[in-house]
């Protein structure tokens, strides 16, 4: 059984800071891209930021670029994505993804595992 549990949401004014940590278990290897996505109220899923298995490449949305930055150490089977600059437009629940084998998760379609979700709300 897979898991992927996030952790690191919470409240905070506009223009701080937070980092999301993701922990994964149940999986036999590391050949796995990770990403996140995120849902505000009313809107659907979107992708926000992914990286590759060893952490070589990484993929942004183009409003998260230059404040969001996403790293994974894979001895701690996690992926973090430290926020900076936040914007209340970033106020939304937001997923850790599990690629499949080989696969980075920069779409829905690639995701075959996601988290429960943790909530970043930001005031103005």
């Amino acid at each position: 059984q897979v898991q992927l549990v996030e952790s690191g949401g919470g409240l905070v004014q506009s223009g701080g800071s937070l980092r999301l940590s993701c922990v994964a278990s149940g999986r036999t290897s590391s050949d796995y891209g990770m990403g996140w996505f995120r849902q505000a109220p009313g809107k659907e899923r979107e992708f926000v930021a992914a990286i590759s298995w060893n952490g070589g490449r990484t993929y942004y949305i183009d409003s998260v670029k230059g404040r969001f930055t996403i790293s994974r150490d894979n001895a701690k089977n996690t992926v973090y994505m430290q926020m900076n600059s936040l914007k209340p437009e970033d106020t939304a629940v937001y997923y850790c993804a599990a690629g499949g084998t080989l696969m980075i998760p920069t779409t829905g379609s690639r995701v075959a595992n996601w988290g429960k979700g943790t909530l970043v709300t930001v005031s103005s």
